[in-house]
């Protein structure tokens, strides 16, 4: 007689890999994993199933190139040994973008005035009370203290430098706290929020939490980033728009080679950033 509670099957191993992918195929030529495994290296992303899809993505438009080669005659060989070559050679012969003209970066110019400024900066100076994320214990009594530190420097302002050098983990403490002149991106961002937010000479009126600690800031000067003229950035304005016109060049030539080639096992018209290794 079966048993009427029999124990329940065994939990998967997460270490046992599933069944393998099955394999990408444009015209004659196999992408197998083992390829695909190969060329993540190559394409770092946020996460695994990222990574492969961009690898996958690449190797794809790379066999397209490889029997457009074949086609044009320019696969000078058939060991695999110049294939860079012959890939570059379709890219270099097929994908022609014109430079852009001097009104087209012109206009770009006047018409995205943010993105050619100079940056804004700070001059500042802080009291660093250490603390480690994970320490809720420590991180308490660091907003503690640094909640003390500002309620006396409201009263004495003048003071934040015999501070810093009382009680500051960071070797700024050897310059009273002073950090010097920062632009964006040079501190964590949620020190950034404090320091371009301030106005000069105000300390910050409440602790500022960082991965590093608890901090007391002092923003000291600011100095607004003007705008650039265009004779500073007409080669800037002209690179970019060069590469944003050959990417857009080149996916359409991906497709036009994707819409004559018989793939299966991707889906390279749902792509959307080929990366020329």
């Amino acid at each position: 007689m079966p048993d009427p509670n029999p124990p329940d099957p065994p939990a998967a191993d997460p270490t046992t890999p599933g069944p393998p992918a099955a394999a990408i195929r444009v015209n004659d030529r196999c992408i197998d994993e083992d390829a695909i495994l190969r060329e993540m290296q190559y394409h770092p992303a946020e996460n695994v199933a990222a990574a492969r899809h961009a690898a996958a993505e690449w190797l794809v438009i790379r066999a397209l190139l490889l029997d457009r080669a074949r086609a044009l005659g320019l696969d000078s060989a058939d060991d695999g040994a110049d294939e860079a070559a012959a890939v570059q050679a379709v890219i270099e012969r097929e994908v022609d973008v014109p430079a852009p003209a001097e009104a087209e970066c012109r206009r770009y110019y006047d018409n995205n005035p943010a993105r050619f400024r100079s940056a804004d900066l700070v001059e500042a100076a802080h009291i660093l009370l250490a603390a480690a994320p994970d320490d809720a214990d420590g991180r308490a009594k660091a907003e503690a203290q640094a909640a003390e530190l500002i309620d006396r420097l409201a009263a004495a302002p003048e003071r934040f430098g015999e501070l810093a050098q009382a009680h500051s983990a960071c070797d700024s403490r050897h310059n009273d706290g002073r950090l010097g002149q920062l632009s964006r991106g040079d501190t964590v961002p949620e020190m950034e929020t404090f320091l371009f937010n301030l106005e000069e000479g105000q300390i910050s009126p409440v602790p500022v939490r960082t991965r590093y600690g608890v901090h007391v800031v002092r923003v000291d000067k600011r100095v607004a980033g003007r705008a650039l003229p265009y004779e500073a950035v007409a080669g800037k304005v002209a690179d970019y728009l060069q590469e944003a016109s050959w990417r857009r060049a080149f996916r359409q030539y991906v497709q036009l080679l994707a819409g004559d080639a018989r793939i299966t096992g991707f889906d390279i018209a749902a792509a959307e950033s080929p990366l020329v290794q």
